[in-house]
C-alpha cells in the first residue's frame, strides 16, 4: 500500500519512518503524521525537517 502514496507537495515517493510514525517525503523536507493507522497527508499537519 505504501507504494500507492505519494507527497501532496512534490508526488514523490515516502519513505515510512517506524519508530516515529511518519511518513516522509525527503523532496519536500516534511514528514507526514500518521495517528490510528491512517497517513495525514495534509502539508498543514507535516512536520518540517532540518
Amino acid at each position: 500500500m505504501l507504494e500507492a502514496l505519494v507527497c501532496p507537495q512534490t508526488h514523490a515517493i515516502l519513505r515510512y519512518d517506524s519508530q516515529r510514525q511518519e511518513l516522509v517525503s525527503k523532496a519536500a523536507h516534511l514528514a507526514y503524521p500518521i495517528r490510528d493507522g491512517i497517513p495525514v497527508l495534509l502539508i498543514d499537519e507535516a512536520r518540517q525537517l532540518d
